[in-house]
């Protein structure tokens, strides 16, 4: 099992396969790259285990029949991946040179390492509002993911927040169990696809509340609960009470791929794009899974699924590379030239 550590020196060093990223999708990638005899290298970024971390009850993972907790999986995960052979590294990276193999990350601590091929798994946080009574609840009555979390709410009142497509795809999935669904929409109109306010509109389930924004999460005890949130009207100030025991927040998500931009083609809401049907960026050698390239599903076994493509991706990739040196050997020249980059 190789341990994990800080990396004080800043001497470039070289690795087969790199991954960016301490979620499903990174895991996973480390474990099958792993098994190939890869020797990745993992760096955690600024939240290991991503928004798992935050989930507490996950009962929608394949494998396991009981609920399980979001920070536990991610344990396992990580231990698996170390237990195969990859090195996971507590560091974030800070700068990326992909204008050429191989290719140059540098980390917050001053390591520099030189990656033949890249797997970028940083993900995506959701927006929040910023709210310390949301902080508070979080995970407890507040969550960011109908999906996820919806199955909880089964004959409760629940609150939506947000206007487009997200926020009205949310409160009607949520209708399946919720007794109530209330969407809070700060304008007089949804930004939402004309077909989805139909949707709507037309549940009987859902009451759209126009002009209004939430201005705290109420609740109380220990664990802590929902029991409603406080709404002000855009033009009065008046504030009034929604009785409800969940808050969604759905505001959209943030992908962080910041560190790419310019070098990486991306969709004008900052997801990577990639090849259709995979998990290949326009920069033969990169790759893209998980959240920081997935827009629409955004699910722990999605995210590992596409953690597994670009393992099994960047093995092909430099199977064949290395079938096509073996027949045409590079020079010393080159070797020498490679190595001083």
């Amino acid at each position: 099992m190789s341990a994990t550590r800080p990396l004080p020196d800043a001497s470039p060093r070289a690795v087969r396969c790199l991954i960016l990223g301490a979620g499903p999708a990174g895991y996973t990638a480390a474990v099958y790259a792993a098994r190939a005899l890869l020797g990745p290298v993992l760096i955690c970024g600024l939240t290991p285990g991503g928004q798992l971390t935050i989930t507490t009850d996950v009962e929608n993972y394949p494998g396991f029949a009981d609920v399980i907790q979001g920070p536990w999986l991610m344990d396992q995960m990580r231990a698996q991946a170390e237990h195969v052979g990859c090195e996971v590294v507590n560091d974030i990276a800070v700068a990326a040179d992909l204008s050429r193999r191989p290719f140059r990350i540098t980390c917050d601590s001053g390591a520099v390492w030189l990656a033949e091929t890249l797997i970028i798994a940083t993900g995506a946080q959701a927006k929040w509002l910023g709210l310390a009574s949301e902080e508070k609840f979080k995970g407890f009555g507040v969550s960011a993911c109908a999906t996820c979390d919806g199955f909880f709410y089964r004959g409760r009142k629940v609150v939506v927040a947000g206007g487009g497509n997200t926020a009205v795809e949310e409160a009607l999935f949520l209708t399946k169990f919720a007794s109530r669904v209330t969407l809070v929409h700060r304008r007089d109109e949804l930004r939402a696809e004309k077909i989805l306010q139909e949707r709507l509109f037309a549940n009987p389930k859902i009451e759209v509340v126009f002009d209004h924004t939430v201005r705290e999460v109420l609740g109380g005890g220990q664990p802590p609960g929902v029991t409603g949130v406080a709404v002000e009207h855009v033009g009065t100030g008046e504030v009034r009470t929604l009785e409800c025991e969940g808050l969604f927040v759905a505001i959209g998500h943030a992908p962080a791929s910041q560190l790419f931009a310019g070098q990486l083609e991306m969709n004008p809401a900052g997801y990577l794009s990639v090849k259709p049907g995979t998990v290949a960026t326009g920069v033969v050698g990169v790759f893209a899974a998980g959240d920081v390239a997935d827009d629409l599903y955004r699910q722990a076994v999605t995210a590992a699924a596409m953690g597994c493509m670009a393992a099994l991706e960047a093995v092909r990739l430099l199977a064949e590379e290395d079938h096509a040196a073996a027949h045409h050997p590079i020079s010393h020249a080159e070797a020498d030239k490679i190595g001083a980059w």
